[in-house]
């Protein structure tokens, strides 16, 4: 197949150009060839890549059901996600066993995204940073329960987080760090700490500024680390869990280090209500959801999509969104050579944007699913 007259994202910029492919892109030529499909000037773009999302539409990763994960991927490919990470809560390790041997058997339907590794959030985290994570489920940093698990996946998790202050949190990124990319997350971590696991072998912070220090001018904590040791770094941009001034901040700070995640919960593409999350109670109201009773956010309603529009609408230019979104998450799991870059030889997964930024199309492995 061959798309004309369209506004290719290659290099981190737009060029107008042809695009050709079959299940891999096999070609890039001048925007005025004969083809299939002529876009008309509009923006075409790698498929988006969620490394950090819990669930949609009533599903949950954490649940361990190869249908939910079914009903994820297709919610997700209808919205321009092409590729996903499961992301596994803080919970006992007989329920993340089942969770990854559910990642592990997947198989995606004809009219969904592609699960491009499995994300170990807990339980490797401290209590004082919880967050949303269950506290009776916590555990120490423990290498050999990761490799566990990691079997469990079919040798598919692609990124952990950890709370590199927890004792034997340096020895463990050590090891996983030699197997997948670790991040710093849910942690009290001060400067010098964070410092010394990124010299050990972390190289990611999970959701930046929430659920860790603050960045202040005499402790820079783990973000001022970050900044540092030229860590990648996630931001959940759905404007409640960081305010669009930080955003920019962020941008402008990391470029093309920053990856937009959704954090999405079981409660995205559903209607307010009540919710569970790693067992908890979890309400949304007005697309914002909370621990129940509380003032406690525990993720997000969104999708990777929205993160995109609302990051754009809070200032960030398109070409650093559009990076943010697929680029940046490939390179931090590895996947870069296969996904998330309209290059030849890739696979064929892209969307079709108006000038407004709305969908027109999505395409999974060169298959039109929207």
């Amino acid at each position: 197949m061959r798309i004309t007259h369209a506004n290719l994202f290659t290099d981190g910029a737009f060029h107008m150009g042809s695009i050709d492919f079959d299940t891999k892109i096999t070609g890039l030529g001048p925007a005025n060839l004969p083809g299939d499909l002529d876009a008309g000037g509009d923006y075409v773009i790698p498929g988006l890549i969620d490394i950090h999302t819990h669930g949609a539409m009533g599903e949950d990763a954490s649940d361990g059901k190869g249908e939910g994960l079914v009903t994820m991927s297709r919610y997700y490919a209808a919205r321009g996600v092409t590729s996903w990470c499961p992301t596994t809560m803080t919970l006992k390790e007989p329920v993340l066993r089942t969770a990854a041997e559910a990642i592990r058997d997947f198989r995606r339907p004809a009219d969904g995204a592609k699960i491009a590794g499995m994300n170990l959030e807990g339980p490797f985290l401290c209590y004082a940073k919880r967050g949303a994570q269950a506290a009776e489920n916590l555990h120490a940093p423990d290498i050999d329960m990761f490799r566990r698990l990691n079997e469990a996946s079919g040798g598919q998790i692609r990124l952990v987080t950890v709370a590199c202050e927890e004792p034997g949190a340096l020895d463990f990124i050590r090891e996983a760090s030699r197997e997948c990319t670790v991040s710093l997350g849910h942690t009290t971590a001060d400067y010098d700490t964070a410092m010394a696991a990124y010299g050990a072998g972390a190289s990611h912070a999970t959701h930046l500024f929430n659920a860790m220090p603050g960045l202040l001018h005499r402790a820079p904590g783990v973000i001022g680390a970050a900044s540092d040791a030229g860590a990648t770094v996630e931001l959940i941009c759905d404007g409640l869990h960081i305010h669009p001034s930080v955003i920019r901040l962020t941008h402008r700070l990391f470029g093309e280090k920053l990856i937009m995640i959704s954090d999405s919960l079981r409660c995205a593409g559903m209607p307010d209500g009540d919710y569970t999350l790693g067992g908890q109670p979890i309400t949304m109201k007005a697309g914002k959801a909370v621990l129940t009773g509380t003032d406690t956010l525990a993720g997000s309603s969104i999708h990777l999509m929205d993160a995109l529009y609302r990051s754009v609408s809070f200032g960030v230019p398109l070409t650093a969104a559009v990076t943010a979104v697929t680029e940046a998450p490939a390179r931090v799991i590895g996947r870069e050579k296969e996904i998330g870059t309209l290059a030849v030889g890739g696979c064929a997964d892209l969307c079709i944007l108006d000038k407004e930024l709305n969908l027109k199309a999505v395409f999974v492995d060169g298959r039109k699913v929207v």
